[in-house]
C-alpha cells in the first residue's frame, strides 16, 4: 500500500459495518450471511476500505482470516463509532416524539391548585427524560415571556385573544366572593355580586391577569356598579391577606380556598355566573415534539384533574354552609 496518501474520508458507515462483521466472523461466507449481501461485494467493501485508510487490516490465507494489530485497533474504533451513531439515532427518533430535551413551563400561582400538578406528574413518568423547567409567573408576564420566545408554554387564567397564540382550555372553575369572618356577608348562604356594590375592593392590577381582571369588572358592570378599588395587590397572598385584614373584599378563584385561611370565608355566586378558564397558550409557530407531548396529556388528564378538583371545591363550599349556619345558632 502507498504511505503516502491516506483517504480516511472516503468510506462510509457500510463499510464499517461489513469490517465489524468479518473482524466478528473471521470468515468472508458467514460475515456476508451475517450481512445479507453476497461474498464479492463484502471482499470489494474491505478492499475499498484498507485502500482509504492505506492499512492492511486482515491477514488472509487460504486456511484463515485474521486481523492485522491495525486491525485489532480500528475494530475498537469502528464498534464505538457505529454505537455512537446507532445512540443518535435513537435519541433523535426520541426527540421526535417529545421523549427527550427540555421544556419551559411556567403557570399562574392558583394554577398548581388544580390540573396542573396531575398534568406534570403524568408527564414526567411518561417521559422522564425530558427536563421541565417550571417557573411561577402571572399571566400577563407568562403571555409576554411565550412571544418573546423565553417560554415554550403557560398555563394562564382567562387568556385574551392574540393572533401569535393557540391556546387549549384544561379546566374551568367557579369564582369565589372573598371576605373576611366578620364580614356581615360571611354569615350568608347565598350573595350576589350585586351585594358589593358599596363595599371597597381588593384587587389585582389588569397587566398581572388581564383576562380575569376583565372578567371580575365586566361580573361588577353587569350587576350595576363600578368597584370601588381601594388597595392593587400584586401578589395572589398579598390579596388574601388584605382581605383577612378587613382592608376589603374581592373576588377570586374558587381554588384559592385550598390556602387555608382561617379567617377569610369564600361565599359561592350564583349557579349561572360564568366560571373563569385556565388555558395552556403557546406560540403557534414554535410547536415542538415535546411541547406535543405536553399537550397530549393535558388533553388526556385535565378531564379527570378537572373532575376531582371540582368535588373538592364543591366539598369546601358546603363547608362553609355548614360553618355559617353553626355560627348562626
Amino acid at each position: 500500500m502507498n504511505p503516502s496518501a491516506p483517504r480516511s474520508a472516503g468510506f462510509e458507515l457500510r463499510h464499517l459495518r461489513s469490517f465489524v462483521a468479518v473482524a466478528e466472523e473471521l470468515h468472508f461466507g458467514r460475515a456476508a450471511i451475517r450481512l445479507g449481501i453476497a461474498q464479492p461485494p463484502l471482499s470489494q467493501q474491505i478492499q475499498q476500505l484498507e485502500r482509504h485508510l492505506d492499512t492492511a487490516l486482515f491477514e488472509r490465507t487460504s486456511r484463515q482470516v485474521r486481523l492485522t494489530d491495525a486491525g485489532v485497533v480500528f475494530l475498537a474504533e469502528a464498534r464505538r463509532i457505529l454505537l455512537a451513531v446507532e445512540q443518535a439515532a435513537a435519541s433523535a427518533r426520541r426527540a421526535a416524539r417529545g421523549e427527550t430535551g427540555e421544556l419551559k413551563v411556567a403557570f399562574a400561582a392558583t394554577v398548581m391548585f388544580l390540573a396542573l400538578p396531575h398534568i406534570l406528574r403524568t408527564f414526567r413518568a411518561r417521559f422522564p427524560d425530558v427536563r421541565l423547567d417550571l417557573r411561577e409567573m402571572a399571566t400577563g408576564s407568562q403571555l409576554a415571556a411565550i412571544k418573546n420566545g423565553d417560554l415554550d408554554i403557560g398555563f394562564v387564567r382567562e387568556p385574551l385573544p392574540d393572533p401569535d397564540l393557540d391556546t387549549q382550555v384544561v379546566f374551568r372553575e367557579p369564582l369565589r366572593i372573598t371576605v373576611d369572618s366578620a364580614h356581615p356577608l360571611a354569615q350568608k348562604t347565598h350573595v350576589r355580586v350585586a351585594d358589593l356594590a358599596n363595599e371597597p375592593f381588593v384587587l389585582f392590577p389588569s397587566e398581572i391577569a388581564p383576562g380575569l381582571h376583565s372578567q371580575v369588572m365586566k361580573l361588577c358592570r353587569d350587576a350595576g356598579f363600578s368597584p370601588r378599588v381601594v388597595e392593587i395587590s400584586r401578589e395572589l397572598y398579598t390579596t388574601v391577606s388584605l382581605v383577612e385584614a378587613g382592608v376589603g373584599v374581592s373576588i377570586l378563584p374558587a381554588s384559592v380556598e385550598r390556602l387555608g385561611w382561617s379567617g377569610v370565608r369564600y361565599l359561592p355566586l350564583p349557579a349561572k355566573t360564568p366560571m373563569t378558564r385556565v388555558a395552556a397558550s403557546w406560540r403557534r409557530d414554535r410547536v415542538r415534539p415535546v411541547l406535543s407531548a405536553l399537550l397530549t396529556i393535558a388533553r388526556e388528564t385535565s378531564r379527570e384533574s378537572a373532575s376531582d378538583a371540582q368535588e373538592e371545591i364543591v366539598a369546601s363550599s358546603r363547608t362553609n354552609v355548614r360553618a355559617n349556619k353553626e355560627r348562626r345558632r
